[in-house]
């Protein structure tokens, strides 16, 4: 999930480390097709199977920091605290986005969007480093949406040096395609440069499939249904600004709505409510 490209993105670009013996930073395609089975020494360490009638709050906080100024990347929603936009039953997470419009009186932090949805995260209840991520998920399809699924580092860290894995993102303007990507101070779409690939998955929106992340201290692979179609090497120049990947990072479930990306082809307002279905979350550790 692409963060801010304004001000924060120009403080960030002033103060970029410098490589040297420089290599290219503009190949940004780091396809790959090979299995990504669960290795045989992970370890369950953290899980939500949604098997309640509300949202576990020992796992998971709600960010709502940007209702009030509007969140990045021109993105249009509110994301909302209440169960209308985030709930569980039938062993699901349901994160709903809406088109509708609220009473200010009634949500003091309310910035007159027109668009309401939901976005948690485990910041400042749980991270990790490394490891094999696991989110079953069905996504929403309809033009204007933006499901994705990521993990930032805690700490004080400027974006995007500290680090961004974008284990899945698909948006609206392209059906059925599905994004992983990593950035950091070196290699991020606002240079050109983030390091990524793309995944076409017939029926994302009709289906469940096992989103995953494998991360080690040299490699950083994502795939669906066990198989990778995304691996980045930490063999790049530049040290922190090519690799800020070795410290705890948490993890980002949410539905944006709109956006320089999600809404290349317009709103589909008709469309509305959709839906991204979790039907869990699973967190292993690997031995080092």
């Amino acid at each position: 999930m692409r963060l801010p490209i304004t001000l924060l993105t120009a403080l960030t670009l002033l103060a970029l480390p410098v490589a040297s013996g420089a290599q290219s930073l503009t190949a940004n395609n780091y396809t790959v097709d090979e299995p990504m089975p669960m290795p045989a020494d992970a370890k369950l360490v953290w899980s939500d199977e949604f098997d309640g009638t509300a949202l576990n709050a020992s796992k998971w906080g709600y960010d709502n920091s940007r209702n009030k100024s509007g969140w990045y990347n021109g993105e249009l929603e509110y994301y909302g605290q209440r169960p209308e936009n985030v709930r569980v039953g039938n062993g699901q997470l349901i994160i709903e986005a809406r088109h509708e419009k609220l009473n200010p009186r009634q949500f003091p932090d309310y910035g007159g969007q027109s668009y309401t949805s939901g976005k948690i995260w485990t910041k400042s209840k749980a991270s990790w480093t490394y490891g094999y991520y696991e989110v079953r998920a069905k996504l929403p399809c309809a033009r204007g949406t933006w499901p994705a699924i990521w993990l930032m580092p805690e700490g004080n860290f400027s974006w995007p040096d500290g680090g961004e894995i974008d284990v899945m993102e698909q948006v609206g303007s392209q059906p059925e395609v599905v994004h992983g990507t990593v950035h950091s101070a070196l290699f991020v779409h606002t240079k050109g440069t983030q390091r990524g690939a793309e995944l076409k998955v017939p029926g994302d929106c009709d289906t469940f499939h096992n989103y995953q992340l494998e991360w080690t201290p040299d490699t950083i692979r994502i795939g669906v249904d066990g198989r990778a179609y995304m691996k980045v090497r930490n063999d790049q120049p530049g040290g922190e600004g090519a690799w800020p990947f070795h410290h705890p990072f948490y993890l980002i479930l949410n539905l944006a709505m709109g956006g320089n990306w999600a809404a290349a082809k317009g709103m589909d307002d008709a469309a509305l409510p959709q839906q991204m279905l979790v039907d869990y979350v699973r967190v292993y550790q690997l031995k080092k």
